[in-house]
């Protein structure tokens, strides 16, 4: 039974992964009943739609004019700005994966969350840094056209990685002419993107090209980006679309590595551990996707694509704090990969409510070294590896209105995996698990208010170190959620509490890179945000997350008993607050926000608390000719030496003030 559901999982044309069809939102448009009447199923973009304004889960939706004013560094610190995400940057390149956390979930390198472009999941499993390595740096911010962040595993559609929730990132469908922005900043940075497309009435097209330059803020920090980004949609007819995409993202960078508390707490940050360290990033990602309208109620969503990448770093850690800088060894860690995988689902719109069935199916295989290095030659191997993995699902979402003021969602998946592990000289392993995951929310509306919701759903991800042993079973988590949206006049909001209990629970030093797992842990908190149309010029906008997140049951490799301590690499609060003012009749706007965190608990260092902080960051737009705009703006006004991310008494330190100017252009 579990390899038949893998056969289909594989065979059957690909789809999203993702969301139901996108529908007028008529629970708003009717604010006294959630019944939406008949309707065609509009033309969408065939692999990703937006959740819906009414389903029961916490949600947070950055739209491109966010995008654009945020004085970001990069995505990590995009989504910080915009969306409140907790981010704890390695600050080591833009290839090595950065931390970011959804309600106390920050397992290094983002594995936690799972991350979707268009319909194509970019974690990367069987990867012997992390499993589950999510590098966000392919996102190109200038053809992105929304992001949705899914906080928990409420949503059936999404499987491995989704334990703290999903970011799904939709890019530009439709342009007609083109774009051009640049860009120059503090440290050296320069950067230009254009982009340019059009749209007739069968076939639409755009095609992106970004380049960044920057010498860094710390010594031996510099680094280049280079990303492609393309997209043609032809409609076949009134009922079929055929979609391609395809995303290139290539980096090389230095790294100034890690530095001890000592130095951080003297600000030497012109410190370097090894100048020899640095490394590159090679990803490649085709897909293509086909959607059908089968009448007035029947959707029909296929996607199939195919990855591909290569990334290599060269790291110095001191041995221990204090040691001073360039006494530790030098890894070399080299990941070679290629994968391919395939969604396809059915939507159904029922006469009070909608119903998603679908398969989806991948198969990655990695080669995986670690090696012992001096000035980047090889002395001797830690880690020689190859490894494949062949996952499948089936799953289903139903949407229910029992009354004008009662739904319910239900929803379940069926997850199957088998990994193969080949170490060198030895015999293959092997081992397949499945795993069924349950959802439910109940959601009530309150006309002229909002509504009253609760859901409670079961998530999971595999754990680091199935490259080299496939036996290591799932991390799960039962999740239970309940909260208020109020949506009335100029307020949008939300208020939730939440508990996620956490089996199996894994604790990763990215120093040392060693994994303790077995134990148990717990997850409460608080999560509220708003956004206030204050006026037609001015709009406020927040979002915090409170959060108690302990370890209940675990004991580490060093035999240190962390039950009842905090989880590593979380923070007790975590907020953003943004105030904007524009005046689009007189081409210019301001804005004004605040990032807080804290107080943190670093990687490995059992007890220990660190300070919160606040970042404030500044920008301004005025246009200065018809569709000329230019944007100025402040990251860290105020200076603050911060630690982005800290692990066994290294630090890896937040970046100073910097400033930027941006021109953007039609042609």
């Amino acid at each position: 039974m579990r390899w038949l559901i893998l056969g289909l999982a594989l065979a059957v044309p690909a789809t999203v992964l993702a969301q139901q069809p996108q529908q007028p939102d008529t629970t708003r448009a009717r604010s006294d009943t959630l019944t939406r009447p008949p309707v065609m199923l509009h033309a969408v973009t065939i692999t990703t739609t937006e959740p819906a304004h009414f389903d029961p889960a916490s949600t947070t939706h950055v739209t491109p004019a966010q995008i654009q004013a945020a004085p970001a560094t990069d995505a990590y610190d995009l989504l910080r700005q915009t969306a409140g995400i907790e981010i704890h940057e390695q600050g080591q390149g833009p290839g090595f994966a950065s931390d970011a956390s959804i309600r106390g979930f920050s397992s290094d390198h983002s594995t936690d969350i799972a991350l979707w472009v268009d319909g194509v999941p970019i974690n990367e499993p069987v990867n012997g840094h992390a499993e589950g390595y999510d590098d966000w740096n392919l996102l190109m911010p200038e053809a992105v056209s929304r992001i949705d962040v899914i906080e928990g595993p409420t949503s059936a559609l999404y499987g491995n990685f989704a334990m703290a929730g999903v970011v799904n990132v939709t890019t530009v469908e439709h342009l007609n002419g083109a774009q051009l922005t640049t860009s120059a900043g503090s440290y050296g940075h320069v950067e230009g993107a254009l982009l340019a497309g059009f749209d007739s009435e069968a076939t639409s097209g755009v095609l992106g090209i970004r380049g960044v330059h920057d010498d860094g803020w710390r010594p031996n920090s510099g680094y280049d980006i280079g990303q492609l980004h393309g997209r043609l949609v032809e409609h076949l007819g009134a009922a079929s679309t055929l979609d391609a995409g395809i995303e290139l993202y290539g980096t090389t960078w230095k790294s100034p590595g890690f530095l001890t508390d000592s130095q951080f707490q003297a600000r030497a940050f012109q410190d370097v551990t090894n100048p020899t360290d640095g490394g590159f990033k090679r990803r490649a990602q085709e897909r293509v996707s086909y959607r059908l309208v089968a009448g007035p109620s029947l959707l029909w969503r296929s996607t199939a694509y195919a990855t591909q990448g290569r990334w290599q770093l060269y790291l110095t850690i001191p041995p221990e704090p204090g040691a001073g800088e360039g006494t530790g060894s030098q890894t070399e860690e080299e990941d070679r990969r290629y994968g391919f995988g395939a969604t396809s689902a059915l939507t159904w719109l029922l006469p009070r409510g909608e119903l998603t069935t679908g398969v989806e199916g991948r198969w990655d295989h990695s080669d995986y070294q670690n090696w012992f290095t001096t000035d980047r030659q090889r002395d001797s191997a830690q880690t020689l590896v190859t490894a494949r993995q062949v996952s499948g699902a089936a799953f289903a979402e139903l949407s229910l209105d029992f009354t004008q003021h009662l739904r319910a969602t239900l929803g379940a998946r069926y997850d199957l995996q088998e990994t193969w592990s080949l170490p060198p000289g030895q015999a293959e392993l092997s081992h397949g698990k499945g795993l069924v995951v349950p959802k439910f929310g109940l959601l009530y509306h309150m006309p002229e208010i909002g509504a009253l919701y609760a859901n409670v759903s079961r998530g999971f991800r595999q754990t680091d170190g199935v490259i080299s042993d496939p036996t290591l079973p799932f991390i799960t988590e039962w999740a239970y959620e309940a909260g208020v949206k109020v949506d009335r006049g100029p307020v949008d909001g939300h208020v939730a509490l939440f508990q996620i209990d956490v089996s199996n629970e894994q604790t990763f030093d990215p120093i040392t890179l060693t994994s303790v797992s077995g134990g148990a842990s717990r997850r409460r908190g608080v999560e509220a945000g708003a956004t206030v149309r204050v006026s037609d010029a001015l709009a406020l906008s927040t979002n915090w997350t409170f959060l108690d997140a302990r370890y209940e049951r675990l004991i580490t490799e060093d035999g240190d008993t962390l039950n009842g301590a905090r989880v590593f690499n979380t923070a007790r609060y975590v907020g953003v607050v943004s105030a904007t003012y524009q005046r689009p009749d007189r081409g210019w706007r301001l804005g004004l926000s605040l990032d807080a965190l804290g107080p943190y608990s670093p990687f490995d260092e059992p007890g220990v608390v660190r300070p919160a902080y606040a970042l404030v960051h500044v920008s301004g737009a005025f246009r200065v000719a018809p569709g000329d705009y230019v944007e100025i703006g402040v990251r860290n006004l105020f200076n603050q030496a911060y630690r982005e991310l800290e692990a066994g008494g290294f630090v890896s330190p937040g970046q100073t003030r910097s400033l930027y100017a941006e021109l953007r252009t039609g042609l």
